[in-house]
């Protein structure tokens, strides 16, 4: 998961999009990057570290340009923060090309093997997402014979991405001297949406991974990215829709809906503060048969995604709802935080309870999903040692059985608590004297409700279905693999922050 964004303005674009990062830290704290574009030369600046900490005054005067594209960075668990793998990602051959990518390719290292054999083209970084720029640079060379690019050519290289990339993937790229792309991957896994600003000088552009970017930088959302479709804006600001998949169906990650996303976006028509309030309602009814419900005093939600679910379930339940955990802000999320000895110290630096809200009562706690379990069991001891007499707890999410290899930095099975295990028996891990899941259909009836043209989703983390068609046994296995890898490797790791600051003078090919 990363936050991407992509401008075409008639004024200097370098503040819009960082305060488009700014909107959407949340989808990404490891690193962050602009690259902008003017008179066919782009610019650009990334590093590891969040959006406030990458850029100073003297970097924003760096980025010219009424173009541009920016991105935020989701760390991969036990994997050293790179500024090598830090995107933008830029390759000039045959046309200046800037790329940012949120998803993931499940097909990497076939792709990086056809690059070395047959398409001539190197790949510097271990990172997905230059594989998936340097195909797109691939492409557009074989659509455009003349070294000349016009829509059809630009479409046509989309189509082609689509055809050799598995997995997904929501991008926004510039090319230099013609103007912005974006696409979705041809299942519309990963969101993306349009937005217009009318001013005097003309329309002006914003493609972003979430609604709430357009609507804090003064944009009209358009509409939502199809499945398989690019937009092209053009530097004369014409705006160019087209379908380049050849079997296009919408399955978005159900996950955004419950954790991912900021509450106040809409992901593909659907308001994700109200789907939250409907897993309430449905966990209230999961709940009522579960529980006795005179046995519960208050409901007490683990902030912060969790809150709508948890106020709903207490209202449909005639439940008092109060807040009993208080929030430091200036710690990252836990759940992309490497390292459980990590995670473990966090959730305490994190959270503190309210002492009078557990004292001598009987809680339900809910919190939105469980992953791993350390956070729930450290949440459900701070309770007890606040006094609760029984600590309940309630996912507004099913169990967590399966790796999400779509863009998700889900564990492996073996760290998923849920794997091998019944809810009585995670609960007993947990803590808590009862443990109340969210059914998946009920998931997909809270988003189904809101939009019922949705209706296909991918719930791989829950069900182990993935919807690319493409996912074997062997290859969650190499995955896990991989990262357990990666998790040795940090621990060696010096922590190295390099920071790049570009100026590619790029030509347009003529």
């Amino acid at each position: 998961m990363c936050g991407i964004l992509g401008v075409m303005a008639n004024t200097p674009v370098n503040q819009l999009l960082y305060d488009g990062l700014m909107v959407l830290q949340h989808r990404g704290q490891d690193a962050a990057g602009i690259a902008t574009s003017e008179d066919n030369a782009f610019f650009m600046h990334k590093s590891p570290g969040l959006v406030r900490d990458v850029f100073r005054t003297r970097n924003m005067r760096a980025l010219p340009g009424d173009m541009g594209i920016a991105h935020c960075r989701y760390p991969t668990a036990g994997s050293p923060a790179d500024a090598a793998e830090s995107q933008p990602f830029y390759v000039n051959s045959p046309f200046g090309l800037v790329l940012a990518h949120n998803g993931n390719l499940t097909n990497t290292e076939r792709l990086q093997d056809e690059m070395f054999r047959l398409d001539l083209r190197h790949i510097n970084t271990r990172s997905d997402s230059e594989v998936l720029l340097n195909v797109l640079a691939h492409e557009l060379q074989e659509s455009a014979g003349s070294f000349r690019l016009d829509l059809d050519t630009i479409f046509a290289a989309v189509a082609g991405v689509h055809r050799r990339c598995k997995g997904a993937y929501a991008v926004v790229a510039m090319i230099a001297g013609y103007g912005l792309l974006a696409f979705r991957d041809p299942f519309g896994i990963r969101p993306l949406i349009v937005g217009v600003n009318e001013t005097p000088q003309g329309p002006e552009y914003l493609v972003a991974s979430e609604s709430v970017a357009l609507d804090t930088l003064g944009f009209k959302a358009l509409r939502d990215v199809a499945p398989g479709e690019a937009l092209f804006v053009d530097t004369a600001h014409a705006l160019h829709f087209r379908q380049c998949a050849d079997a296009p169906a919408l399955s978005p990650c159900i996950f955004e809906y419950v954790y991912l996303a900021r509450p106040d976006s809409v992901i593909d028509g659907v308001s994700v503060y109200e789907t939250r309030l409907r897993m309430g309602e449905h966990l209230a009814d999961k709940v009522a048969c579960s529980i006795p419900v005179e046995e519960i005093d208050v409901v007490i939600p683990i902030p912060d995604s969790s809150r709508p679910a948890a106020m709903q379930l207490a209202q449909r339940l005639n439940i008092p709802y109060r807040e009993g955990f208080v929030k430091n802000r200036y710690i990252g999320r836990t759940f992309i935080m490497p390292g459980q000895s990590i995670r473990r110290k966090s959730v305490r630096q994190k959270l503190n309870t309210v002492g009078q809200e557990f004292t001598g009562k009987r809680v339900l706690l809910v919190d939105d999903s469980i992953v791993r379990g350390t956070t729930s069991r450290e949440i459900v001891e701070m309770a007890r040692a606040a006094g609760a007499l029984k600590v309940y707890f309630a996912s507004a999410a099913p169990p967590v059985r399966y790796p999400n290899v779509y863009g998700i930095d889900m564990p492996t099975r073996g760290e998923l608590i849920a794997t091998g295990r019944t809810e009585a028996g995670i609960a007993r891990e947990i803590g808590a004297d009862a443990l109340v899941y969210q059914d998946l259909e009920a998931l997909k009836a809270s988003v189904r409700e809101i939009n019922p043209r949705v209706t296909d989703f991918d719930c791989s983390c829950f069900d182990g279905r993935y919807v690319t068609g493409d996912i074997t046994e062997a290859y969650l296995d190499a995955i896990e693999r991989a990262r357990e890898g990666r998790s040795t490797a940090a621990i060696a790791d010096d922590g190295d922050s390099r920071q790049f600051d570009l100026n590619l003078n790029v030509e347009r090919s003529e």
